[in-house]
């Protein structure tokens, strides 16, 4: 089935909260819907874009064209073993809702990326990731139809050129291809992830260590630290952590003693950008109608009206205080929409 609106307003389909409105929104909720919209070349030949939820777009203005939206909602076993699960996910499923019901079946490997915003889809196209877990390390292949051609491609893992944060979605096949469906493979044998940040201390609230009391867990520390959408509009993690040589991170902790830091390999070390921005003095700060949140400097909030613009001009204010005081550039995670 396809659904097609004229002059849609995208409030709910942004989680900063900008008010903006495409020319056209489309939702589809099969491949076969999609191949037909493609063949569609009066819309295909104009402006268009494909979104998840909206958790990591921030719209600038109005969109002067085509928003397309996944509707794909299957979830299916493809291979049960003894040892594993394969489980083929639509593009339109809701991460959380996929994540809740690997706990449930008691499927291990996702439990780490509970309550991370966004779709199935956005999850390969992003590679997402948190607390030492990146969807790279569960998906096995990605299917996904070709815009120009209407053909249906299956990617491996090795094919979709993953990093941190990145993919050849992100890079040579940008605007190239829509992701359809995502197989993830996940344990049945759970082997617990619980280094990063504080979730030993959490878990120390629970009776027991389990896949439902990590997800619990991950939970918890995500909404003392993280500011809910529809009361103070984000994107979550606004900024990349970024990797920078061994040798400069030597040189910082001189300075910086407490500089916290994650290994990454011999010559690469990741530094958290929120602690830099935090120690810039940006937490809890506001600029116009953005600003800063209070509990977790990584991530901008829309205080109330706030433009697309209004959020760009605070980030690029901190983007220049961190370089200044770090000769560190971060990156925006989230994607600038005009």
């Amino acid at each position: 089935m396809i659904t097609i609106k004229k002059q849609y307003s995208l409030l709910s389909h942004n989680t900063f909260g900008i008010d903006v409105n495409a020319d056209t929104f489309v939702e589809y909720s099969s491949t076969d819907d999609l191949k037909q919209f493609l063949h569609d070349k009066e819309i295909i030949g104009n402006p268009y874009l494909h979104i998840g939820s909206g958790s990591n777009l921030l719209f600038l203005s109005d969109y002067k064209g085509t928003i397309l939206h996944s509707r794909i909602q299957e979830i299916e076993v493809i291979e049960n073993a003894n040892d594993h699960v394969l489980v083929k996910v639509g593009a339109g499923v809701e991460w959380d809702n996929f994540v809740a019901h690997c706990v449930s079946q008691g499927w291990a490997g996702a439990e780490n990326l509970s309550l991370i915003p966004g779709e199935i889809g956005a999850s390969a196209v992003q590679n997402i990731g948190a607390y030492g877990v990146e969807a790279k390390d569960l998906i096995t292949q990605v299917e996904a139809i070709e815009i120009i051609s209407g053909k249906e491609h299956i990617f491996s893992n090795a094919e979709c050129n993953y990093s941190y944060r990145q993919s050849i979605f992100k890079s040579e096949l940008k605007n190239k291809f829509i992701i359809t469906y995502v197989t993830y493979k996940l344990s049945k044998h759970p082997v617990y992830n619980l280094e990063y940040g504080n979730i030993k201390a959490e878990l120390e609230k629970y009776p027991e260590i389990s896949l439902t009391t990590i997800r619990q867990a991950i939970i918890a520390i995500r909404n003392s630290k993280l500011p809910d959408p529809k009361v103070e509009g984000n994107a979550g993690s606004f900024f990349m952590n970024p990797i920078i040589p061994r040798s400069q991170f030597q040189a910082l902790q001189m300075q910086f003693p407490t500089i916290p830091h994650y290994d990454i390999d011999q010559d690469h070390v990741k530094v958290p950008a929120g602690w830099m921005i935090d120690q810039c003095g940006w937490k809890g700060k506001t600029l116009g109608h953005a600003g800063v949140h209070s509990k977790q400097a990584l991530v901008i909030v829309n205080k109330g009206n706030a433009t697309g613009n209004d959020i760009i001009t605070l980030s690029r204010e901190i983007q220049a205080s961190v370089k200044n005081m770090f000769n560190i550039e971060i990156h925006p995670e989230v994607n600038f929409i005009s």
